[in-house]
């Protein structure tokens, strides 16, 4: 039976939640606090919980073109691609709702809003690397068109080509 998830958009009430996940498995993304998450908030296409059931099983946010975002990562793509792109900042699941197949149904969400630009970007790292997430998306047909970063801490920009 496939897991179905509802995304709704992030209120007051899921600060905590969003920023204690974050914090988990800060090793992989960026430092989040309740300032920083409301900027991101503001600046992006989607800022949403995941829910399964009723329970928070996590959060995702991503970014349209044409933002302010300071990410270096998602001006990278923003200077590759111009405005045919979303980009995927982040997407964290609580571990009781990993490998059930939760990531695959918020992606096809994703994915399909990003549809109508052609293109979703992401990165993940690649030094220290993250075999996991790699492994996912080259599943799911994304392909590396760059790297950032620095020596022990590198990341691989990916992309999927959308079309209908």
């Amino acid at each position: 039976m496939a897991i179905t998830p509802l995304l709704r958009p992030i209120e007051p009430r899921d600060v905590a939640l969003v920023i204690d996940l974050n914090e988990a498995n800060v090793e992989m993304l960026a430092p989040l606090d309740a300032a920083r998450l409301q900027q991101l908030q503001a600046w992006a296409r989607r800022a949403e919980v995941i829910e399964v059931d009723g329970a928070f099983a996590g959060f995702v946010i991503t970014m349209g073109p044409d933002t302010d975002y300071d990410s270096p990562n998602y001006r990278w793509f923003a200077a590759l691609y111009g405005s045919a792109f979303h980009y995927l900042d982040r997407i964290v699941l609580s571990d009781q709702f990993r490998r059930v197949g939760l990531g695959s149904a918020v992606y096809d969400v994703v994915e399909a809003d990003a549809l109508g630009v052609g293109r979703l970007t992401l990165e993940v790292n690649a030094e220290p690397a993250n075999p996991a997430s790699l492994a996912f998306h080259a599943g799911r047909g994304y392909r590396e068109v760059g790297r950032l970063g620095s020596p022990g801490k590198t990341v691989s920009l990916l992309t999927k080509r959308l079309t209908h």
